[in-house]
């Protein structure tokens, strides 16, 4: 039982970790971000550090659950992997964005985001339904951030 309480805090802690260092790595971004055209329903500043919160939270839960499924190693193994190129360009996306501020290039990598997350979601479906419906949320968010990204490319 504890072993699975550990799982868990590392399942949480990888995608907040990975969130925290790019917001990190792209510090000024909120700055910069204040001072763009931005699209109609832009939200304020302060609620994006909220929502990928809970997003990440999300993550690392359907992450754990997949993790201690008892599925087949390999399906698990597929579907981590997936799960882990995914945090792997959700992580270069706010620099790309924010420090480089290439949007048009941003917009193109977020899509690729999108596909990942997609795969991610179905794969960790299949290996539990409450995991990707966890994933869910955050493909919302990536779809309307997708929206945002090319709205401020376009405006900018």
């Amino acid at each position: 039982m504890k072993s699975q309480k550990v799982l868990l805090i590392k399942c949480i802690l990888v995608p907040l970790i990975v969130g925290g260092l790019s917001a990190l790595l792209s510090g000024g971004g909120m700055k910069i971000f204040g001072e763009l055209n931005k699209p109609p329903l832009s939200p304020p500043g302060w609620l994006f550090p909220v929502v990928w919160t809970i997003l990440y939270i999300l993550m690392g839960i359907a992450s754990y659950l997949v993790l201690s499924s008892g599925a087949r190693r390999e399906q698990i193994d597929k579907a981590i992997a997936v799960y882990a190129y995914q945090l792997m360009v959700n992580f270069l996306w706010s620099i790309l964005f924010f420090d480089f501020q290439w949007y048009l290039f941003s917009f193109l990598w977020l899509i690729l985001l999108w596909i990942l997350i997609v795969i991610t979601t179905l794969r960790f479906y299949r290996i539990s339904k409450t995991a990707g419906y966890l994933m869910i949320p955050y493909l919302i968010w990536v779809t309307f951030a997708g929206y945002l990204n090319f709205g401020i490319w376009y405006l900018n």
